[in-house]
């Protein structure tokens, strides 16, 4: 059987879409030279740990921990597990959680989630939402992980704050060690100081480091990601086995045999070529939502930069933008096929979905709807998703395919890694930092000011 992801380029090419639209073949072997440059550059840095991410799931050590944490919290019996992070504390976890648990998974009884927690995923300070889940959650009940790698995030300090007054008010001060782990910058030498830190030791609490050399977006597969999964009963290992199989594909010096070096030379291009200022990424699957979401983040804040690696004023990247098939054909493809011809489609498939619903005989007096009656939906979802890869291409709206045998837990760790290294080469394509993100750090100094804090 099949295990592996496919990357489908073909209707991207020239021969689809005209070359206007489209990538022609004497395009591909222009820019091979450079991927294969940049390659090099790439693999000096892994080797030099300039950037962590990919090797991850090498760490051996690092994941034995997080399992066996996460096994002594889960001998508590929690109801639920609350993260508080924002960004790629956040994302990660979510994106693992659409795609591996059933769908509504928060509203079935713990026997249906086999004896797991709960997730609340709080990545924002809207007041109404946060006190919500306040009240649904028994603190009694909760384990809260606090993730923020400097300590300083004000929107996870100000939750973490206000959840450590919570327990110490109802359950007491010894008891906050058993509801709250905390996941920050490691205390080793080199490492900055994290705000954090004297949190953990105040109140004896467990902790997990993330890497020096990994940031919050490449972040999925370091504790940020994996004690939450670990928590919710999720397969790491075989998670980190597809994030193995995928480093292999992603390792080799090649343009078409690398899947994120292909997809990342195909969305460069069309960006610069063919001007697709937009990225759309559009799952078929409602698994991958929010795969899309995490996308967006590492997408937009890798790429999105006004200097280059020279100095230069260059306003780098393409806007990222996620959809959903086919829910978004009634509320988006309208714009996608007869509005500008501005954007790379990026469509996640399933070959097989993990159910089977079949449409019934019913509404016989209804002859139009003759062609549902008897037929999965299923059938009905491949062909909505043929409709619109056809639609696109008469149009001529460039599409890169990504297909997914099913989704579990290896196949998930492929995409994830695979979108990963697309996003390394794609900065060093645009010839930006693809790991810092200024003006975002801005913003967060200018928020610090005006509620009186440093500036």
């Amino acid at each position: 059987m099949q295990t592996d992801i496919r990357v489908d380029i073909s209707r991207a090419k020239s021969a689809a879409v005209g070359k206007e639209h489209g990538i022609a073949p004497a395009e591909l072997k222009e820019i091979e030279p450079d991927i294969l440059a940049i390659h090099k550059i790439l693999r000096k840095e892994r080797k030099d740990k300039a950037y962590g991410f990919y090797d991850l799931h090498k760490d051996k050590e690092s994941i034995k921990n997080v399992k066996a944490i996460a096994e002594k919290y889960r001998a508590f019996g929690y109801d639920n597990l609350v993260v508080l992070g924002i960004g790629g504390s956040a994302l990660g976890i979510t994106a693992l959680n659409t795609a591996l648990n059933p769908a509504y998974y928060n509203l079935m009884t713990k026997r249906g989630r086999k004896g797991n927690p709960r997730l609340f995923v709080m990545d924002n300070i809207d007041p109404v939402s946060f006190r919500a889940m306040l009240r649904l959650c028994n603190p009694k009940k909760t384990l809260f992980n606090v993730i923020s790698k400097s300590g300083g995030t004000a929107e996870t300090m100000s939750q973490c704050m206000i959840v450590l007054d919570i327990l110490e008010k109802k359950l007491g001060k010894k008891a906050v060690k058993d509801h709250l782990v905390i996941t920050t910058s490691p205390k080793e030498k080199g490492a900055p100081k994290s705000l954090l830190h004297p949190v953990v030791k105040a109140y004896g609490l467990d902790s997990f480091g993330i890497p020096i050399n990994v940031g919050g977006r490449f972040s999925v597969f370091t504790p940020v990601g994996l004690f939450p999964a670990a928590m919710l009963g999720m397969d790491i290992d075989e998670m980190m086995k597809g994030c193995a199989a995928m480093d292999k594909r992603c390792s080799q010096a090649s343009l078409m045999d690398n899947p994120a070096y292909l997809r990342a030379a195909v969305q460069f291009m069309m960006d610069k070529k063919k001007g697709k200022v937009m990225s759309v990424m559009m799952p078929y699957v409602d698994g991958l939502r929010d795969v899309a979401d995490w996308y967006r983040q590492i997408w937009a804040e890798s790429l999105g930069k006004k200097f280059s690696l020279d100095g230069e004023e260059v306003y780098a990247g393409q806007t990222p933008i996620k959809a959903l098939g086919a829910t978004d054909q009634h509320s988006q493809v309208q714009l996608y096929r007869e509005g500008p011809n501005d954007k790379i489609f990026n469509i996640l498939e399933v070959a097989r979905f993990d159910k089977t619903m079949r449409i019934p005989e019913a509404l016989k007096n209804v002859k139009e709807l003759e062609y549902l009656r008897g037929v999965t939906m299923n059938k009905l979802m491949n062909a909505e998703l043929r409709g619109t890869l056809d639609a696109l291409k008469a149009s001529g709206r460039p599409v890169i395919r990504t297909i997914l045998p099913r989704i579990n837990a290896h196949t998930l760790g492929q995409l994830l890694y695979m979108l990963e290294v697309e996003t390394a080469m794609a900065g060093r394509l645009y010839n930006v930092n693809t790991f810092d993100q200024p003006g975002v750090e801005e913003g967060k100094v200018i928020a610090r000011s005006l509620m009186g804090g440093a500036g």
